[in-house]
């Protein structure tokens, strides 16, 4: 169980590469905004994702699912986590790669049913004993990872929570603060704790909204921070399946790592079901976002084609940047190497490669995202070798440049020198070549 303890009373930084995503920027008529939510750009992508959003709301997408196609960082990944946004702040979201299946541990079929289950929630509502409160401030304390001492992992939290009555700092381990992390908690938000699971939820901030990371406003809470209230919180079906399955000596035992039986399945969906009757629960169908779909081969397409038909089935989005390609496992070639009775069910969105005054846009978010401070100039440098080489070349650039400001602000001639330590693909390939024809 999470530790959590009160201290006495004694900054957070968020660098995944989407945590800025708060939606797809649209206004009230699904007009795409240049930029909003964390978005830019790519506006006739992102009003066919809002049109997809409210055809999901409206339960019209049943057995159909979404396929984003375009070139490698055009936004496929954003405008999926976009979508999930779109549709509620606790809707799962579960990312994996086409890739990923094929692993000597668990079949192809098994794998593709965790993922499909961690994509589906179950929203639970009861009275618990919780702390909230406005985050005045955080510290997370790291450490370094035990199988690989050049990354930082934390390694526990002390945040300090106030009401308009009360104030209290905590002291939690590494559970909590990594949720903290991942839900990108920081200094003005409005949260609460379970004090007996750990379980965060997010409610909103007591700052005034900053255009780009729209956050709901909320009110200072009131009262103590640490109270009995009903409190609701989102687990998924995978969740569920675990802890039916350590619920005996077999699986506490055996279940990490190995396959959940379909008979637990069935046993966690009637127990869903029931409660759903009951009025104790709802469901919270959430997005399964399967990059380089190419890699799927048949079997896997025949799978999730079937699962898609399922009552409790998620979202499907897929993404892929080939264009006529095999379908893995077959000799046959097809569309983004998916078949054709697939393609079928899907609806299709392209998007385009970003133009110089995204990137910059692009590049101010990222910066502002990972606390760095950069010159006008600097952005300007960046927009340019974006364009010229990608998106995703000049964001990387971001970091190391920093390093050479040694935390100072960042300026063209740190991102010069960034850019002659680090080669783009198209200097790497021409050195390669090079040196390939003075061997010849």
């Amino acid at each position: 169980m999470p530790v959590i303890e009160e201290v006495a009373p004694r900054s957070f930084e968020r660098v995944g590469m989407h945590s800025h995503i708060r939606g797809l920027g649209l206004d009230e008529n699904g007009k795409a905004k240049f930029m909003a939510d964390g978005m830019v750009g790519q506006v006739k992508a992102r009003e066919a994702a809002g049109i997809a959003v409210e055809l999901i709301k409206r339960g019209k997408l049943a057995g159909k699912g979404i396929l984003l196609v375009g070139p490698t960082g055009s936004g496929k990944t954003a405008i999926a986590m976009g979508i999930a946004r779109e549709l509620g702040e606790d809707v799962p979201f579960v990312q994996i790669a086409g890739s990923e299946i094929y692993s000597a541990e668990v079949k192809k079929t098994e794998f593709l049913k965790e993922a499909l289950r961690r994509a589906i929630g179950v929203r639970i509502s009861e009275e618990r004993k919780v702390y909230e409160g406005e985050v005045r401030e955080i510290k997370i304390n790291r450490t370094r990872h035990p199988f690989n001492p050049y990354v930082e992992i934390p390694e526990s939290v002390i945040i300090t929570l106030r009401t308009k009555d009360d104030e209290k700092t905590i002291r939690a381990g590494r559970e909590i603060a990594y949720q903290l992390m991942e839900m990108g908690v920081e200094e003005g938000d409005v949260i609460q704790i379970d004090a007996e699971t750990g379980r965060i939820s997010k409610i909103g901030t007591t700052k005034e909204e900053e255009g780009l990371f729209f956050k709901r406003k909320v009110n200072l809470p009131s009262g103590p921070v640490l109270k009995i209230k009903e409190f609701t919180y989102t687990v998924t079906l995978h969740d569920l399946d675990v802890a039916n399955a350590r619920g005996n000596i077999f699986g506490l035992l055996f279940s990490t790592g190995m396959e959940i039986s379909d008979e637990i399945r069935q046993r966690v969906d009637e127990t869903v079901k029931g409660w759903i009757e009951e009025g104790k629960a709802t469901l919270v169908p959430g997005v399964l976002f399967i990059d380089e779909c190419h890699m799927l081969d048949i079997e896997a397409f025949s799978f999730l084609a079937r699962a898609m038909e399922s009552e409790l089935a998620p979202i499907l989005i897929l993404a892929t940047n080939r264009g006529r390609t095999k379908i893995r496992g077959t000799d046959i070639e097809a569309p983004h190497g998916i078949p054709i009775d697939m393609l079928d069910r899907l609806l299709i969105i392209n998007t385009e490669p970003y133009k110089k005054e995204e990137i910059r846009e692009i590049v101010k978010i990222r910066a502002r995202e990972e606390k760095i401070e950069v010159s006008e100039e600097a952005i300007e440098y960046l927009a340019e070798l974006g364009e010229k080489t990608s998106l995703r070349y000049a964001v990387q650039l971001l970091a190391p440049a920093s390093v050479l400001a040694r935390g100072g602000r960042v300026e063209r001639e740190h991102i010069e020198k960034a850019k002659d330590y680090f080669a783009d693909l198209r200097r790497s390939m021409e050195f390669v070549e090079k040196l390939e024809g003075m061997l010849s």
